[in-house]
């Protein structure tokens, strides 16, 4: 009995290892995160996870795939607008596989793709908008960015969330140029607002010589509250103006007492 145990013992010491190779190798652990595609014998079965699961070794391979969002960074893209502005525009596009599945089996790289769908897009873009567009309506240049990738980028199973246009970059001499556009803006609107305030100073001047020319004893009140503004101010010399209105009727004074 002793003799056929010994003789038995490396058997079963290699029947254990295989055993426990064996279970290691269809024991499966997958992350939050993370989704298993498994491929039967070259099929697709389906995605599993997260957590423990087991598979069938030799037969069975699986594809870890990462449902985190991805922030992927789009380098300056040179390009023209609609109206021949050459302009240098980067951007940043966040999006998540949806689909474990279809980002496997219908695209070899799903970032990569991501990436040139995002660049070829945002250059199309570009050259759509004229510059005053890309530099004062980004939130709608944004959404027709995101609308068109994420279009792209459906089938691949790839949801893109978020499209931001970060800088644009222009040639120095258009930046020179959009400085005078905005300085000679600067000095019509400035020309603008004094001219309405000459034009509301001389409505105001001409109400009020009407409302004095209508009333008789408004130049004189008038001219009084001005010799009390004279007197205020410290001159050797004080010149008193006289109105005409006052001279006439001196004047006529004087002519009716000679008739007299």
């Amino acid at each position: 009995m002793d003799g056929l145990f010994a003789g038995l013992l490396p058997i079963l010491c290699f029947v254990g290892i295989a055993l426990i190779g064996l279970i290691a190798a269809s024991v499966r652990i997958v992350q939050e995160y993370e989704r298993g595609v498994i491929f039967r014998l070259g099929r697709v079965v389906g995605a599993k996870g997260p957590g423990l699961f087991f598979i069938i070794p030799i037969i069975d391979r699986m594809i870890k795939v990462d449902q985190r969002t991805i922030t992927l960074d789009v380098p300056a893209q040179e390009a023209i607008t609609r109206d021949n502005v050459t302009v240098k525009v980067n951007a940043v596009v966040y999006f998540r596989v949806v689909n474990p599945v279809d980002s496997v089996i219908q695209i070899e790289d799903f970032r990569r793709g991501t990436w040139q769908i995002a660049q070829t897009s945002l250059r199309n873009v570009i050259g759509q908008s004229n510059l005053d567009q890309l530099l004062q309506e980004r939130e709608t240049i944004n959404e027709t960015l995101q609308h068109i990738i994420d279009e792209a980028t459906e089938p691949w199973g790839v949801k893109v969330s978020i499209v931001e246009i970060k800088d644009v970059e222009l040639n120095p001499q258009m930046v020179r140029a959009m400085a005078r556009q905005a300085e000679a803006e600067r000095e019509r609107r400035a020309k603008l607002i004094h001219a309405e305030g000459e034009l509301q100073a001389s409505t105001q001047l001409a109400e009020a010589a009407r409302i004095i020319s209508s009333e008789p004893g408004a130049m004189t009140l008038r001219y009084l509250q001005t010799l009390l503004e004279i007197g205020v101010e410290q001159n050797t010399t004080t010149i008193f103006p006289i109105p005409i209105d006052l001279l006439a009727g001196m004047m006529g004074n004087g002519k009716e007492t000679k008739r007299e």
